[in-house]
């Protein structure tokens, strides 16, 4: 969690605590909301860096060459709406992996469509048959939030850990 990110959620914190005290249970329901929201969300995009990251060191301790370039701070589109986060790109010679992963964070960026909390792109460059729209979903039984893959056919199977590996050897083939 970046600095600002961790201030976010040390102001929220104290937003809800003063709602709490001054008796406005709904404002502090609704703060509490939202920090479990951008929880959820930062869980959810550090795991999918986290895992594409892994994957690439496991591919370069067997001899590939990939560089990693992380940018934060990081916003790109989603249908109409933008998404603020993070940017994972991974490359070998003339081929890029790019792994995009954010939310809105103002309502003039728009909101997340399908119930989402965040939405992310894995995208091969000058393969586009090969990309990937993910959805960060959080179920209430659930203990973690998890990424639905977007299918074109409306499938939305969970994104695992062997789907990560096969983006990253389909970069390296």
């Amino acid at each position: 969690m970046s600095e600002l990110e961790a201030e976010w959620a040390r102001r929220l914190a104290e937003a809800e605590q003063r709602a709490r005290q001054s008796g406005r249970s709904d404002v502090a329901d609704y703060l509490a909301l939202r920090a479990l929201n951008d929880l959820a969300r930062n869980t959810g995009v550090e795991w999918l860096l986290a895992t594409f990251t892994a994957q690439a060191g496991e591919a370069n301790r067997a001899g590939a060459s990939i560089g990693l370039t992380n940018t934060d701070a990081h916003r790109f589109r989603v249908g109409n709406s933008t998404m603020a986060g993070h940017r994972l790109m991974l490359s070998t010679g003339v081929r890029v992996l790019t792994i995009e992963a954010g939310w809105p964070r103002t309502p003039r960026d728009g909101i997340v469509r399908g119930g989402g909390l965040a939405n992310a792109r894995i995208a091969h460059f000058g393969n586009p048959s090969a990309n990937d729209e993910l959805l960060l979903m959080q179920s209430k039984g659930d203990a973690a939030p998890r990424w639905l893959v977007l299918d074109p056919a409306g499938v939305r199977p969970t994104l695992e850990e062997a789907r990560v590996r096969h983006h990253v050897a389909r970069l390296l083939d």
